[in-house]
């Protein structure tokens, strides 16, 4: 192969190479920062994207100190190693954290901060420190969505000259000390048993309450019972009563008929003073005196024979 031919083809592979130099492919959801003789030139979008060969070069972007030739769009997550922190009641524990971020710029991403994931470590550590020395243990443990709170709203007011926009941040684990622990655990027997012994005495009370509404609500009931027994008993005699009372003058009236115009009082007299009589007979004793009235009643008795006579005599006759 003679000169000529080496130098066509050395023309060849250098113009193959120049022109694949030429070409940039970016990734969905990336972009390449492209400088032109060391200053910015474009964008490079995802896609195919044209520069001058030697003269446009991509600027590389680091992140926790690893370089790569493109800016990742897409929300990513660093888990933090934990960290020392110091409560406000001087409690020394360790915190995991967690932070989710997005790149909205990435020309500031690249030209404003040397490492991002770097800073963004060392911010969130002091960030951490600050906040939590603000808390007591008791806090920090019952608080964790405040704590999550403050810590986004600071490192995105910080971020957002790095062109990076803080989604969330989160507290993974908080671990005290093994002897806080063990003084938490046994605090938090206790309040079980304090709340178990507050149960079983409201428990206690309440059956005392319900007994004691139970007692008085069936002595109530009880007496109502006795009250309404007591009205019907006293309904029931004064009917009785008045049935009676009915009947002796439905008697007293007949009487009266029978005997004309006579008064029939000697005849319910008589009547009451032979049972009377009747009783006092039924006595133990062997003499019985009676009153002197008694002349008087028998003569009405005497008259109640007659009345009883004339009404045989008229029976038959009627008859």
């Amino acid at each position: 192969m003679d000169l000529g031919t080496l130098i066509i083809v050395g023309l060849v592979i250098f113009v193959l190479v120049t022109a694949a130099k030429g070409i940039q492919i970016v990734q969905q959801a990336t972009v390449k920062v492209v400088e032109r003789l060391g200053k910015f030139h474009m964008m490079a979008q995802s896609g195919i994207n044209f520069v001058w060969p030697y003269i446009d070069s991509v600027r590389p972007f680091t992140l926790l100190g690893r370089q790569v030739n493109y800016v990742d769009l897409r929300e990513r997550v660093i888990d933090f190693p934990p960290q020392a922190v110091i409560t406000r009641d001087n409690v020394t524990m360790d915190v995991d954290t967690v932070v989710y971020f997005q790149i909205t710029d990435p020309m500031k991403a690249v030209y404003e901060i040397v490492d991002l994931g770097a800073a963004i470590h060392q911010l969130m550590v002091t960030t951490l420190r600050n906040v939590m020395g603000e808390l007591t243990l008791d806090e920090t443990l019952t608080s964790r969505e405040t704590v999550n709170t403050k810590l986004r709203n600071v490192l995105d007011e910080a971020t957002d000259k790095w062109g990076v926009k803080v989604n969330r941040v989160e507290l993974k684990n908080i671990e005290p000390p093994k002897e806080i622990q063990d003084a938490m655990a046994k605090q938090m027997k206790a309040e079980r048993e304090r709340r178990a012994v507050v149960t079983e005495a409201e428990g206690t009370k309440r059956s005392a309450v319900l007994n004691a509404e139970g007692e008085r609500e069936a002595a109530i009931a009880r007496a109502e019972g006795q009250r309404r027994s007591t009205i019907l008993e006293a309904e029931g005699m004064a009917e009785a009563r008045l049935k009676i009372a009915q009947a002796e003058a439905e008697a007293l009236n007949r009487v009266r008929g029978a005997l004309g115009e006579s008064s029939p009082a000697n005849y319910l007299i008589a009547l009451k003073y032979l049972e009377s009589l009747e009783k006092i007979a039924d006595g133990q004793a062997t003499k019985i005196f009676l009153p002197f009235e008694a002349s008087s009643i028998l003569s009405s008795v005497g008259g109640i024979r007659e009345m009883l006579r004339g009404e045989d005599t008229a029976g038959p006759a009627q008859k």
